[in-house]
């Protein structure tokens, strides 16, 4: 598993940031788990009323989510999971997914938690969903990311004029 070696994340006084979470629908059992990680790690954290939005598939989560970020969210969490197959639509949606969400984080300085599983199989992404018996909770992970990034922006001061 990929989880080894992940920092552990200490992040304060962020009740007051404006969080969504933006999920895709494939795969009703992971994606609800990854969801369920995520408003947990929002809850622990204090910010208890996160927008939570839901898109068809993962391909439709950069537009969303690049909306969102322009609309005065402080972070956005994006959920989805890509399974491999027997075409190259795996490759596909995968980088197009990664690209989008990089591209909003750069053009909106908006962090962006990547809470997108892209497995082999569905073992693999049950192994990271969060749900009882998985390894990892990606779901939580992405969260505890987007708000430790908005967290650290705000240290950030203006630029000298």
């Amino acid at each position: 598993m990929s989880g080894r070696g992940a920092p552990t994340l200490t992040v304060e006084n962020c009740q007051d940031l404006r969080v969504a979470v933006v999920a895709a629908q494939w795969h009703e059992k992971i994606m609800d788990a990854l969801l369920d990680g995520s408003l947990r790690a929002l809850r622990e954290l204090g910010i208890v009323e996160p927008t939570v939005l839901r898109v068809p598939g993962s391909f439709e989560l950069p537009v969303v989510v690049g909306t969102v970020a322009k609309r005065g969210y402080d972070a956005v969490v994006a959920l989805g999971v890509v399974i491999r197959g027997g075409t190259p639509h795996f490759e596909y949606v995968c980088q197009g997914v990664t690209a989008g969400l990089t591209q909003v984080t750069v053009d909106t300085g908006v962090p962006v938690g990547f809470g997108v599983l892209t497995c082999d199989d569905e073992q693999q992404a049950l192994d990271r969903a969060g749900l009882e018996g998985s390894t990892e909770d990606k779901g939580h992970e992405a969260a505890v990311a987007a708000v430790a990034t908005a967290m650290t922006l705000r240290t950030v001061s203006e630029p000298w004029r």
